[in-house]
């Protein structure tokens, strides 16, 4: 059942990316200090740099993390590691 692993990664890698997405709404609500909230409060106050700043730390975050993803796909599932 190796195989059947891989779209399991596949969807936590990409629960990663909503886990993030959703750190804006949970803090504003339980009103708690963060990414979230800074970048709530930038937009509220049109600061484009702030707001630019946290949206490409994010999106490095998903990057690393889809990487990550991919690079666990050959440990999963041993029929992807190619020939050696």
């Amino acid at each position: 059942l190796r195989n059947a692993m891989i779209p399991v990664v596949t969807i936590l890698g990409l629960q990663f990316a909503f886990l993030l997405a959703g750190t804006i709404i949970i803090e504003n609500v339980f009103y708690l200090p963060g990414l979230g909230r800074l970048v709530f409060q930038a937009i509220n106050q049109r600061d484009l740099i702030v707001v630019e700043s946290v949206v490409m730390l994010l999106v490095a975050a998903v990057i690393v993390v889809n990487f990550i993803v991919d690079l666990s796909y050959a440990v999963v599932d041993p029929r992807l590691r190619g020939r050696q």
